[in-house]
């Protein structure tokens, strides 16, 4: 089996009056995401406990490369045009996974 050796962790604020469909679409995509696409392993979506309208994301794939797969699809570009006026910033870190020696 393959594991994830690349994550993406992005923050949203989201403007309040966009929050509730902000996080159903954004749930959607987490299901299609880890439904239609062989390279994402996880797709976790978070609300911070102080602030509601920061939302975070951590996916994780088997690769770089199985990203830049992820973010060609219909979907990911279906979420990314539905949600931008409802989003106010938006950061994100890729990540490599470190492994220890054996």
């Amino acid at each position: 089996m393959k594991h994830p050796s690349f994550a993406i962790a992005v923050t949203f604020e989201i403007k309040p009056e966009h929050r509730d469909a902000f996080l159903q679409r954004v749930l959607q995509q987490a299901s299609d995401s880890v439904r239609l696409e062989d390279g994402c392993f996880q797709f976790d979506v978070l609300v911070d406990e102080d602030n509601p309208n920061i939302v975070f994301l951590y996916e994780t794939y088997a690769d770089a490369a199985a990203f830049d797969t992820h973010r060609a699809t219909d979907h990911f570009a279906d979420f990314s045009q539905q949600v931008a006026d409802w989003v106010a910033s938006k950061t994100l870190r890729r990540l490599v996974l470190q492994e220890t020696p054996s």
